[in-house]
């Protein structure tokens, strides 16, 4: 395959995870780097780990920052990304300097990265935005709903973001229409480019049942601890499973890290959870492996609460990946994305959940088949080779003249749903929004 660009220059942007720990940023990264782009990114340090300020990582440059302690407040939160920002633009002055760059591609939150933009307007760059998460309902969540003008100052940056670019990326259909709907964005502007898992990342390997803990089945949960997640929700449902149901055959491991951790571990203590669940703070590849191919069932608790309706879960696609069945909130996107490869509780309902997981606890022959179907889904169409031809395609808009004629003319659907499932999203998308 001929290379899409030759001399193309990408700098990505990204200030809520250390790179390559952000495993979208990475994977869009390498692809552009594989797609003959010079690729550089800033990001901040990791707190374990990417702790170089400077490093070459399969031919991407990354250029990091020290990032101030993770924000709980709102005045915290205006010091952390007007911080950032700072450090941000002084270090895309060094990139311009060493490599240059043609594009910046800035993944959210926050949504503030269009002042580069427009900065770098005067000397001809142009401005991608990748919306990872929408940023005002995410903040109405941390705040509960209390911070109407933080919300309406949310929307105006969003707005400015949309208007700042000339390509919008998002991961999904329900984000897409928000793209169209609320930031009058042109459709064909709008690529949806979902956070599909590596394959070649992740793969089962030998089961572990140490990592049980002595106990007939293991749970697990991977990603981040906020408090958007839900991970209180799935703790009390498994208070009610050992203390009220009691069931004594259950071991939980929570693979992550965030805001909300402190918040988690004091409730698994008040729910006198301490011998059951096994906090492990991030791990590495390794780990993720050894613990979700011992695992009998991933957690997907994310309730509904305004934002998590608009979301696709990674961790849902990754649990698909390794054949584990999962128990979900019946959330629009979480739906679409893992179709019969979940039991769905209604949402917010820790009783329901806890129904569903004692349910699949009992069926050893549907967790199989649940499992195989999640594999079958994710190898099929919901994988990052799929996923990045819809990312090749945003990029032939800015380097038409670099674009590669054997990207498959049918990319823009290859990472989405059959065409009367897309209907489904976009008409319950729309509902949202109304």
């Amino acid at each position: 395959m001929a290379s899409m660009a030759k001399t193309g220059k990408v700098l990505l942007l990204i200030e809520d995870l250390s790179v390559p720990a952000d495993t979208r940023v990475w994977a869009e990264a390498t692809t552009l780097r594989e797609q003959g782009f010079e690729v550089s990114v800033i990001s901040p340090k990791g707190r374990d780990c990417d702790r170089e300020t400077y490093i070459c990582l399969k031919g991407v440059h990354i250029y990091r920052y020290h990032a101030p302690t993770q924000a709980k407040t709102t005045l915290a939160y205006l010091c952390e990304y007007g911080l950032s920002m700072v450090k941000t633009w002084w270090l895309s002055l060094r990139v311009l300097r060493e490599r240059d760059f043609d594009v910046i591609h800035a993944a959210n939150p926050p949504d503030t990265f269009f002042v580069l933009g427009w900065f770098y307007r005067l000397l001809g760059k142009r401005f991608l935005f990748d919306q990872h998460d929408l940023s005002p309902e995410m903040f109405r969540v941390k705040f509960a709903g209390r911070m109407g003008l933080l919300y309406r100052v949310l929307l105006w940056l969003e707005k400015r973001s949309y208007r700042a670019s000339t390509v919008v990326i998002t991961t999904n259909l329900s984000q897409k229409e928000v793209a169209i709907g609320r930031g009058n964005c042109e459709a064909e502007r709008v690529f949806v480019v979902r956070n599909g898992p590596n394959l070649r990342r992740l793969h089962r390997v030998s089961p572990e049942p140490v990592l049980k803990g002595g106990r007939a089945f293991l749970l697990a949960y991977i990603g981040a601890m906020e408090i958007q997640d839900g991970i209180d929700y799935a703790l009390r449902a498994v208070h009610e499973l050992v203390q009220v149901r009691g069931r004594r055959d259950v071991s939980v491991a929570l693979l992550g890290d965030g805001g909300h951790l402190p918040v988690l571990k004091q409730l698994a203590h008040e729910l006198e959870l301490d011998e059951y669940v096994h906090f492990t703070g991030w791990v590495g590849d390794q780990e993720i492996l050894r613990y979700l191919s011992t695992a009998d069932i991933g957690l997907c608790p994310d309730p509904q609460n305004g934002l998590n309706e608009y979301c696709t879960m990674v961790k849902s696609m990754e649990y698909m990946a390794m054949s584990l069945p999962i128990v979900a909130f019946d959330l629009a996107e979480t739906h679409a994305t893992t179709q019969d490869a979940a039991l769905y509780a209604p949402p917010n309902s820790v009783q329901a959940f806890a129904d569903q997981l004692e349910h699949l606890l009992e069926h050893a022959e549907e967790r199989a088949s649940m499992g195989q179907r999640g594999l079958e889904l994710v190898t099929e169409r919901l994988n990052w080779d799929y996923d990045k031809q819809n990312l090749l395609r945003a990029y032939a808009v800015l380097f038409p003249q670099m674009v590669d004629a054997n990207i498959p003319s049918c990319a823009v659907n290859t990472s989405s749903p059959p065409q009367e499932e897309q209907q489904g999203e976009i008409a319950e998308a729309t509902k949202l929004l109304n």
